[in-house]
C-alpha cells in the first residue's frame, strides 16, 4: 500500500530567517536549544539566526561534527536537559538539522539512541514526545528540513538512518541568503546530494505519482543552477533554485532512495571524514547503470524522463553527463582520489547490504553488484 504524507510548513524566501521569532511563538518554543557547528558560528550565519531571535533566550550547542555522532547527540541531550529546554532549532546544513534529530529523541526517550534506528526496528519506539524542531537550513543539500529520517553515526561506528514522522520539524525556514557563503566545493557537493536524492526517489519503484513529480522538477532545477551556484555563490536565483532542489529532493525521497545512499551510508561509516554528498556524486554514474536494467525503470521510461529533465538527448548520456558534471564542478574524480581503498569493500559491501535504503532500490542489488559499483567509483 502507498503511504503519501507532506506536513512540513515551510517559510521560504531570501531573509526569511526573520520569522525565527514568530515560528517559536507558533510552535510553542519558549526555550531552545541552538544547534549547529563551528563553521556555521564562524561564518556569521549562527548569528543572523540568533539575532532574529530577538530576546527568546537561547542555548547554545555547537560542536555538532561533519557528520553527526552518537556521542555528539549524547553531550547536546545533556545540555538540553541541564538548562531546561523545550525545543530545538538546528541551525546549518545535514549534520545540524540531523543532530537535533537525535537530540529530540534522546532528550525525551529511554535507553541508547541505538534503540531506535530503523534497522533495528526503532521507527514505532519513536513518539509524540520527541522535542519539537524548527530547522534552518544553511547548504542545499540533504533537505532534512522537510524529512522524517535522520542519519547517525552509532556508538559502533555504525552509519544508521533514523525515521519517524514524528521528527519532522515543525517548521522549516529556507533561506537562499544564508548559503551565499557557502564555498565553491561544499556548494558542489551539497548540490550533488540533492540531485542524488531526486534521480534516486525517481527512479525507485513505489508508486507515489507526488513524489515522482517533486522529484523530476527538483532534477531540472538543480542540474540548471548547480555550476552557477558554485561558481558565483552571490547568484541569488541560482541559490533560490538549489536550495529549491534540495527541498525537494527531500520532500520526494519519502519514497525511498537506492543503492547510492546504500553504499554512501556504508562507506561514510567505515570513514567519517568522507562527505556524504561527494560520495553520491562518486556513486552516481555506476548506480544509473545497474539502474537502467530495471523491470520498473525500463517500463515506465524513468531515465528518459530524467535525461529529459537535464537536457540531454538519450537516457544514455546520463551516467556520462553525470560524470562530467563531477568534473566541470571540481569534484574528485572517483572514491580513489577521496582515498578510499579496496581492502575496505568488504565491509562496505555488508553495510550496504543491511541498509535501510537498499531495499528501496528499483533492482535489488547482491554482494556482487555492489563491488562492481564500487570498482567502478573508484
Amino acid at each position: 500500500m502507498a503511504f503519501i504524507n507532506y506536513v512540513t510548513q515551510i517559510q521560504f524566501d531570501f531573509g526569511a530567517v526573520r520569522l525565527l521569532a514568530q515560528e517559536c511563538q507558533r510552535v510553542g518554543i519558549a526555550h531552545p536549544l541552538v544547534v549547529t557547528d563551528a563553521g556555521v558560528k564562524a561564518a556569521g550565519v549562527l548569528q543572523k539566526a540568533l539575532d532574529a531571535l530577538g530576546n527568546i533566550p537561547v542555548t547554545i550547542f555547537d560542536a555538532t561534527p561533519s557528520n553527526p555522532t552518537e556521542a555528539a547527540v549524547r553531550a547536546a541531550a545533556q545540555l538540553y536537559q541541564q538548562q531546561g529546554c523545550d525545543g530545538l532549532i538546528a541551525v546549518g546544513g545535514g549534520s545540524a538539522i540531523d543532530c537535533a534529530k537525535g537530540v529530540a529523541i534522546a532528550a525525551t526517550h529511554p535507553g541508547p539512541l541505538t534503540t531506535y534506528a530503523t534497522i533495528e526496528g526503532g521507527s514505532p519506539r519513536i513518539t509524540e514526545a520527541v522535542a519539537p524542531i524548527i530547522a534552518v537550513p544553511t547548504t542545499s543539500g540533504t533537505g532534512s528540513e522537510v524529512a522524517r529520517g535522520a542519519i547517525i553515526i552509532v556508538d559502533d561506528h555504525r552509519k544508521l538512518g533514523f525515521h519517524s514522522w514524528h521528527l519532522v520539524p515543525k517548521a522549516a525556514i529556507c533561506d537562499p541568503e544564508l548559503t551565499y557563503g557557502l564555498p565553491p566545493m561544499l556548494t558542489a557537493a551539497t548540490g550533488m546530494d540533492a540531485i542524488a536524492h531526486c534521480m534516486e526517489t525517481f527512479m525507485s519503484a513505489a508508486f507515489n505519482p507526488p513524489a515522482d513529480g517533486i522529484a523530476l522538477d527538483g532534477l531540472t532545477r538543480g542540474w540548471a543552477h548547480i555550476e552557477r551556484a558554485t561558481r558565483n555563490g552571490q547568484d541569488a536565483e541560482a541559490r533560490r533554485q538549489l536550495m529549491s532542489a534540495s527541498m525537494q529532493g527531500a520532500m520526494a525521497f519519502q519514497k525511498g532512495l537506492g543503492c547510492v545512499h546504500s553504499l554512501s551510508h556504508s562507506l561514510g561509516g567505515v570513514q567519517p571524514r568522507l562527505h556524504h554528498g561527494t560520495l553520491n556524486a562518486m556513486f552516481l554514474p555506476a548506480v544509473v547503470t545497474f539502474n537502467a536494467q530495471a523491470e520498473s525503470v525500463q517500463r515506465e521510461q524513468r531515465l528518459e524522463k530524467m535525461a529529459h529533465a537535464m537536457g540531454l538527448t538519450s537516457a544514455s548520456d546520463i551516467p556520462a553527463a553525470l560524470a562530467d558534471m563531477n568534473a566541470r564542478l571540481g569534484l574528485p574524480k572517483g572514491l580513489a582520489a577521496m582515498g578510499v581503498e579496496r581492502a575496505w569493500f568488504d565491509q562496505v559491501i555488508d553495510g550496504a547490504l543491511k541498509d535501510h535504503c537498499h531495499g528501496t532500490n528499483p533492482r535489488l542489488a547482491s554482494a556482487q553488484d555492489y563491488e562492481a559499483m564500487l570498482q567502478a567509483a573508484m
